[in-house]
């Protein structure tokens, strides 16, 4: 668990103040929003089985989501919707929910820590991480948060929409989502831009 803070301390011990790690869920799928976490830990903090959240279950990850909820010094959880992301583009949309999330911090951090390789549009200082959710603590609990809130808005979508399974798949391409859209076509909360692809 301490490597997941090899950077943080780095970082800390090079005289910044405060990091907040920020990732996003919801950049592949095919409808749905796209959301993103902000998160600032205190500094070292040790949550049992904080990992990337693709390799947690689902169970695993919904507990986490309560300790870090808990534990975080402060943390921004935010959306950009499908109108955003058909208008600005997915990557526009992810740095747009990104800066929502920093935005809801009640500490402002001095540096952010940005999931990917990508950190042009975060309106604050910022360094990307590529796999940060596997190599940073604040990024790991971010991609947690991000994930768990935009699951739980998919499960309320599947309720709304309930010929496309939401509840299985969360909005991604699987084989279920397509014969679901091949029968009924797209639903409002369908990225239309993503659907050219489809055969």
């Amino acid at each position: 668990m301490t490597e997941l803070w090899a950077l943080e301390n780095e970082i800390y011990d090079s005289g910044v103040e405060l990091i907040c790690g920020v990732d996003e869920a919801g950049r592949g799928p095919l409808a749905g929003p796209v959301c993103a976490a902000a998160v600032i830990l205190p500094r070292g903090m040790e949550i049992e089985g904080l990992n990337d959240s693709k390799k947690l279950s689902e169970k695993k990850r919904v507990k986490l989501f309560d300790a870090i909820c808990s534990e975080a010094l402060s943390y921004g959880i935010a959306f950009a919707s499908v109108e955003e992301i058909e208008e600005l583009n997915i990557l526009n949309a992810s740095m747009l929910a990104m800066n929502r999330a920093i935005d809801k911090l009640s500490v402002k951090p001095a540096l952010a820590l940005i999931d990917g390789n990508r950190d042009s549009a975060i309106n604050m200082p910022s360094r990307c991480v590529v796999k940060g959710d596997a190599k940073c603590a604040d990024i790991a609990a971010a991609s947690i948060l991000a994930k768990v809130t935009r699951d739980r808005y998919m499960l309320e979508m599947a309720k709304k929409y309930p010929e496309y399974h939401f509840e299985k798949h969360k909005g991604y391409g699987t084989k279920l989502h397509y014969e679901a859209l091949r029968e009924f076509g797209p639903s409002e909360i369908h990225r239309h831009s993503f659907l050219r692809k489809m055969h």
